[in-house]
């Protein structure tokens, strides 16, 4: 049977175009790549009512646009074909290499498993195309071509696929396209993406854009006539271009700022291209003498380049248009990186290091993704991670022996700590910014210097999730607190196993290895840590898995003498991931307290009179008898209430009072309040009832407190 032919322009400008810079046997392989495609998809049309093999084609042309290599071209005319067709991998890695098949599995979606809802699926996918990509970054280059022609072709999808498809390619695709430095790509997915998403918006601010004053076009024109006859002056060989900011560009400015269209100052600028790195600052010289620059708007990407590889000196300058005007200076090779990013890799593949320093980056963070812990969680989540990392503002951060680090927009040192190394991060203890000690949730600038002050018996806290950035910092914080709280779940339920067991005269040592097998295997348990976090956590009760694994002991003691044998179990406060402090009785250290096991939540510390008590008591299987240990860490929550005098300035006098006493207020609530008097409840944290009983007495002493009591 011969190969159909059913778009032979189309296939034959994709093959002008590759034809430009790859040799002729490549060549024929994408034309056998083009003929296999087309047989493939024979039949298949697009909503447009095209050839679907128009797509693939499209794709491909895209690449070829960027001067991809033969095989990326092979497989992005390929990438459909396991997905929609009948043809086999194993034909393509035949027919074509091992690395063309890899790719094209990587863009191929999942179809096959079945998900919870259309969201999960697609994250799925992404989380897959992000595998794929630690493999062979030109993954995401096809995906990305792929996206962008899909997104020019939107006109004939549903409305409500219109909309989903642009959210998804302004939060996902076009920020990947911006963190992998193809700004050409990424340019366009935004102002297709808003003119899907947001129509209306899109015409008004294109509107705008086109419709500049005739005046303010003269003055533009004036300005580059000066700046090309400035730099000519200085004998400088270069390349000068006129920008405008596109509409998705001016619109993120007018929402981020909250101004007004005429309120944007750069959307008009120039770029000036030069040979050698010496000449981009010899003409920032020249431009400067020129027009005035604004104090403080200057930034060296040459000297400190982006986390993607993009280098430009940036300058915004006071022009006679009334409003700033930006200038971008670079050389060609980073004029060519800056638009392409790491495409620019396979132009520059064997010359010097500019577009590889590039490729190396974008490799770096998609390697840094794929071995996280991110990468275990649920798709959702791990998509949701990834977003986090696709910050288009970043700072730039030395480390004290003057390396820099890249991090995102109001990145903290706690951050910067964990992109240096995790146990790093894991044992900080304080930071130094610019040899000043400062709190390691403060947001760091550009240009400090961060030196990180560790200590061995450091761990992390549950807090510091409320305020670090990157992926990384989040990942393994959420890492260290699982596994504690694994490890506090498995000691704490041998605990309680053996005093269940103990009531039997036996002990867990005296239970075989098959009986104990046994009941593990019937209920599901793969080894005995998961069940003795099961008891832990309450979703099993101890005496309930004693009386199982020893069937013919059995305690003729009632619920009451049974709560009495059992020896208490001794709390520290760092089992803070297996127990609960109530917040009915807030429990602190030296209250008489008592357990209750809760299925989800594990144990409850409750106050032995604690009103819930009673209730409590009706269920002596759960009651877990727990005592504090002699040492003590921690802060533990507690209620007063007060009742002050009402006028301004007390309540002010009483949180100067519990500051004073070195403890934190978490909360204050206004219970009552008249013309004389007012009651107030402050959730404070306290060590023990020693330093309550300080807080408690200094507070009594101030004029304006009438009477301080615990609830």
């Amino acid at each position: 049977m011969p190969y159909p032919d059913p778009c032979p322009e189309v296939a034959e400008q994709l093959l002008q175009k590759a034809g430009t810079y790859l040799p002729r046997d490549m060549l024929d392989k994408i034309f056998r790549a083009y003929q296999l495609g087309a047989l493939a998809h024979q039949g298949q049309v697009r909503n447009s009512g095209e050839a679907y093999i128009t797509h693939p084609l499209a794709v491909a042309e895209i690449l070829a646009d960027q001067r991809m290599d033969g095989e990326a071209l092979c497989a992005a005319i390929l990438h459909d074909a396991l997905e929609d067709t009948a043809l086999p991998r194993s034909f393509i890695a035949d027919t074509f290499g091992e690395s063309v098949a890899e790719m094209v599995e990587g863009v191929t979606k999942l179809d096959k498993i079945q998900f919870n809802n259309r969201q999960e699926a697609d994250a799925e996918s992404f989380r897959k195309m992000m595998l794929a990509m630690s493999r062979d970054i030109r993954v995401i280059l096809i995906k990305l071509a792929d996206r962008l022609h899909n997104m020019r072709t939107l006109e004939s999808k549903s409305a409500e696929s219109r909309r989903r498809i642009a959210r998804e390619t302004l939060e996902i695709y076009a920020p990947i396209a911006q963190r992998l430095g193809i700004n050409v790509v990424k340019a366009e997915l935004q102002n297709l993406g808003f003119k899907a998403l947001y129509p209306l918006r899109y015409q008004v601010i294109a509107k705008q854009l086109a419709n500049q004053p005739v005046l303010r076009r003269e003055a533009m024109a004036t300005i580059e006539a000066r700046l090309a006859q400035r730099i000519a002056v200085e004998n400088i060989p270069f390349r000068l271009v006129s920008r405008v900011k596109g509409p998705w560009s001016v619109y993120s400015k007018m929402r981020d700022e909250h101004k007004k269209f005429n309120e944007v100052m750069d959307v008009f600028g120039f770029r000036i291209v030069v040979k050698k790195v010496m000449q981009c600052y010899h003409a920032l010289g020249a431009v400067h003498t020129l027009m005035k620059p604004l104090d403080g708007r200057f930034r060296d990407f040459i000297a400190i380049p982006k986390a993607n590889g993009y280098q430009s000196l940036h300058t915004l300058l006071f022009s006679p248009l009334g409003s700033p005007v930006e200038v971008q200076i670079r050389t060609e090779e980073m004029d060519i990186v800056a638009e392409r990013g790491i495409a620019a890799h396979w132009i520059y593949k064997n010359r010097g290091a500019a577009s590889s320093n590039a490729q190396a980056r974008a490799q770096s963070w998609v390697n840094g993704l794929i071995n996280s812990d991110d990468f275990a969680l649920p798709s959702l989540e791990f998509l949701e991670n990834v977003k986090i990392d696709l910050f288009p503002d970043e700072v730039y951060i030395f480390t004290p022996k003057g390396e820099i680090l890249a991090l995102p927009k109001n990145a903290t040192p706690l951050d910067f700590a964990y992109a240096v190394h995790t146990d790093v991060g894991n044992h900080t203890v304080a930071a130094r910014v610019d040899r000043r000690l400062v709190p390691i949730r403060t947001k760091l600038l550009s240009g400090q210097t961060v030196e990180i002050i560790t200590a061995p018996s450091a761990n992390p806290s549950p807090n510091w999730l409320e305020f670090v950035v990157t992926s990384k910092a989040r990942t393994s914080i959420r890492h260290f607190l699982k596994r504690i709280e694994h490890e506090d779940a498995v000691n704490l339920g041998h605990r309680m196993l053996d005093r269940a067991l103990e009531l039997l005269e036996t002990s867990l040592d005296n239970v075989s290895a098959p009986q104990l097998q046994q009941f593990l295997n019937e209920n599901r348990y793969p080894r005995l840590e998961v069940l003795l976090a099961d008891i832990a956590l309450g979703n099993r009760m101890p005496d309930q898995v004693a009386r199982a694994l020893q069937p013919n002991q059995s305690s003729l003691l009632g619920p009451d003498a049974l709560i009495a044998r059992q020896e208490e179990i001794l709390i520290n406060g760092s089992e803070r991931g297996v127990l609960t402090f109530s917040t009915c009785c807030y429990p602190i250290p030296g209250d008489d307290i008592m357990g209750y096991l809760t299925a989800g939540k594990g144990v409850v510390v409750h106050r032995l009179d604690c009103p819930n008590i009673i209730d409590y008591r009706k269920h002596p299987e759960r009651w877990v008898p727990i005592a504090w240990d002699r040492r003590v860490e921690g802060d533990f929550r507690v209620e007063l209430r007060f009742e002050t005098e009402n006028k301004p300035g007390a309540l002010a006098k009483i949180a100067a009072a519990v500051a004073e006493c070195n403890s934190n207020i978490d909360s204050v609530n206004y219970k009552e309040r008249d013309v004389r008097i007012s009651v107030m409840v402050f959730c404070i944290e306290v060590k023990d009832r020693k330093h309550l009983a300080e807080i408690i007495r200094r507070t009594r002493r101030l004029n304006v407190v009438y009477s301080v009591e615990r609830l």
